[in-house]
């Protein structure tokens, strides 16, 4: 980024998953149902735990969910996630979540949250995370 591009907000990370919200997935007000937008910052923060954990992992937290501006369907809405921590056995994933209207030039960020994996086997059992380096 230069000193140029300051006043430009990006999403932090990498996009892990885009989609489309649907008007079946909207409340009364036609504005896109939180609960809805939770489930697919879950699943692009269950992505990235996955290819960091290199299989099975669970949800055990949100640390924090913080909405910015409501959600129109039939935006695109792209999840973008950054490896906060790794412990022995636990991810911190932070997701981040822009939109962008059909109408607008530039994308807006609507919400972030920070999400806690566990590693676990085959049996549902804590396991370590694989070492990161190489």
């Amino acid at each position: 980024m230069t000193a140029l591009d300051d006043d430009k907000p990006t999403p932090r990370g990498e996009l892990i998953i885009q989609v489309i919200p649907l008007p079946s997935d909207t409340n009364p007000n036609g504005d896109v149902f939180a609960g809805w937008l939770v489930k697919q910052m879950d699943m692009a923060a269950a992505t990235m735990a996955g290819r960091i954990s290199q299989g099975r992992n669970a949800t055990v937290a949100m640390d924090r969910m913080e909405f910015l501006s409501p959600l129109r369907v039939g935006s695109q809405v792209g999840c973008y996630g950054e490896l906060m921590e790794v412990g022995r056995s636990s991810m911190k994933i932070n997701i981040e979540v822009w939109t962008l209207d059909r109408s607008a030039k530039a994308p807006r960020k609507v919400t972030e949250g920070l999400f806690v994996y566990v590693a676990i086997d085959e049996h549902g059992r804590i396991r370590e995370v694989p070492d990161q380096e190489a």
